[in-house]
């Protein structure tokens, strides 16, 4: 496994948790779909939708997200620069320190301490441990990049190191709190200003955690797993500065119609629509890497999953933007629609993404092929299918409540009731849910090729011997 160049233990680690956390996220998404259409499966309140909704998103951001991260990261990073990790053993370190960090984040989120901020829920004592953990991170990251071999630096590092810095600047200042002790604290800023700071935070860690480092990936494995040369490296560069630039300053949009001053909502949604563009050239760039041997799609079975990733990011940066401006806003915004939305990036752009990557980074690590990439085609088109079922659904649960509060009488009175829209979508919570286990297979198929794979790579490797 060559371990002392690659740290293929600390990759493999990294994304063997990853999986693991994402089990758990999956069922508890699962599981709070159920309960938004049959309330008997809300099971008291350490299992009742409050805490298990906040639960499912971290368990899949800090726990399935970040594993990948880490672990491709690590792997991307010493075939990038040339050379092996700067300190090694810190990796190891920040391996194990992370995975403890997941169980007590998610401990605490479980009991019921949270900051009530959207992807900011943790404790000041849990976003101590996060930063520690996110420092050891940059170290390795930045120390390696600094002494690199290889003086060219592909876009791929260009997307590690800002998202690196990204996510520290964003979590520090959105989660400087005032402690009242060990279990509670309070958001340093007050009213529209914290409202403000917090989807200034909350759109741009998105951005930073699940489309950048995504971006990294797509840019690596892409061409190395379907030997196409990337179609314009002059593109990816010009789309990187854009993007980073661009984005930081669209987080206003979540506030649309909303006490803060019109000015910086305008600020927010002019930002947005110019982020369509470097957006878009990232979408090209995959397209016409893809465009230069469309063969690959039946050759490569890894082709079609980034080829459906770059469709779905190019779809998502479409609509996200668009749904910014405020007469569309105003239609979508608090509904299901905004839901269906943000799950197509998750289960369509970085799924995808991430799973095709571990698809080529185990072999790898083993010497060996895929198990099964008949097992591989099955994962596709069940999370494919699960995915547009899911966004769909959404989509339309999302106009149809939109469109029944605002229906008025004649006299000017509301035609219908909060609840009167909740009996008209439940048939869509169920398609919802049906959607998801239709993913969730996909997803058990995956991990079960993933292991069976390091299997016959174990077993390969004891017969070498």
């Amino acid at each position: 496994m060559n371990d002392t160049l690659y740290n293929n233990r600390t990759v493999e680690g990294f994304l063997l948790s990853s999986l693991v956390w994402g089990v758990f996220g999956i069922v508890f998404g699962l599981l709070i779909s159920v309960q938004l259409w049959e309330p008997a499966f809300n099971f008291g309140p350490f299992l009742s939708y409050g805490r298990l909704r906040t639960l499912h998103i971290s368990i899949l951001a800090y726990g399935l997200g970040l594993g990948v991260i880490f672990g491709l990261f690590y792997f991307m990073l010493v075939r990038l620069t040339k050379r092996g990790l700067v300190f090694p053993r810190l990796a190891r370190f920040h391996l194990w320190l992370w995975n403890i960090g997941v169980v007590v984040a998610g401990a605490s989120l479980f009991l019921g301490f949270t900051q009530s901020l959207e992807y900011a829920e943790f404790e000041w004592p849990v976003d101590i441990v996060v930063v520690i953990i996110w420092v050891i991170f940059a170290v390795n990251i930045f120390a390696s990049v600094f002494l690199r071999e290889e003086k060219q630096m592909y876009v791929s590092l260009w997307y590690m190191l800002a998202s690196v810095l990204a996510v520290a600047v964003l979590y520090l200042v959105n989660n400087i709190a005032i402690p009242a002790g060990l279990t509670k604290s309070y958001h340093i800023f007050s009213g529209i200003n914290s409202a403000n700071m917090e989807w200034w935070y909350g759109h741009n860690i998105v951005g930073f955690l699940l489309t950048t480092p995504i971006l990294a990936m797509f840019y690596y494995f892409l061409p190395v797993s379907t030997k196409l040369p990337i179609y314009s490296h002059r593109l990816s560069i010009v789309a990187f500065w854009a993007l980073v630039f661009t984005y930081l300053w669209t987080g206003a949009h979540h506030l649309v119609y909303t006490p803060l001053p019109d000015w910086i909502q305008t600020l927010g949604i002019v930002f947005s629509l110019i982020l369509i563009a470097p957006s878009w050239g990232s979408v090209i760039n995959g397209f016409f890497t893809i465009e230069s041997d469309w063969s690959k799609l039946q050759e490569n079975y890894l082709t079609k999953f980034f080829l459906a990733a770059i469709t779905f990011y190019g779809l998502q940066t479409i609509q996200g933007p668009g749904q910014s401006v405020r007469v569309i806003s105003g239609l979508v915004h608090y509904t299901d629609w905004v839901i269906g939305h943000v799950h197509m990036g998750t289960m369509g752009w970085v799924t995808m993404t991430a799973t095709a990557c571990m698809y080529y980074v185990f072999p790898k690590i083993y010497n060996t092929e895929i198990f099964s990439v008949k097992l591989a085609n099955s994962h596709f088109w069940l999370v494919f299918i699960g995915q547009l079922m899911y966004s769909f659904t959404m989509w339309i649960a999302g106009i149809q409540q939109s469109v029944m509060l605002k229906q008025l009488n004649s006299d000017g009175t509301l035609a219908n009731t909060f609840m009167d829209t909740l009996v008209a979508i439940y048939p869509f919570w169920i398609l919802r849910t049906v959607a998801g286990l239709i993913f969730t297979v996909g997803m058990v198929i995956f991990i079960l090729n993933i292991v069976l794979t390091i299997v016959k790579g174990r077993s390969l490797s004891q017969s070498r011997a």
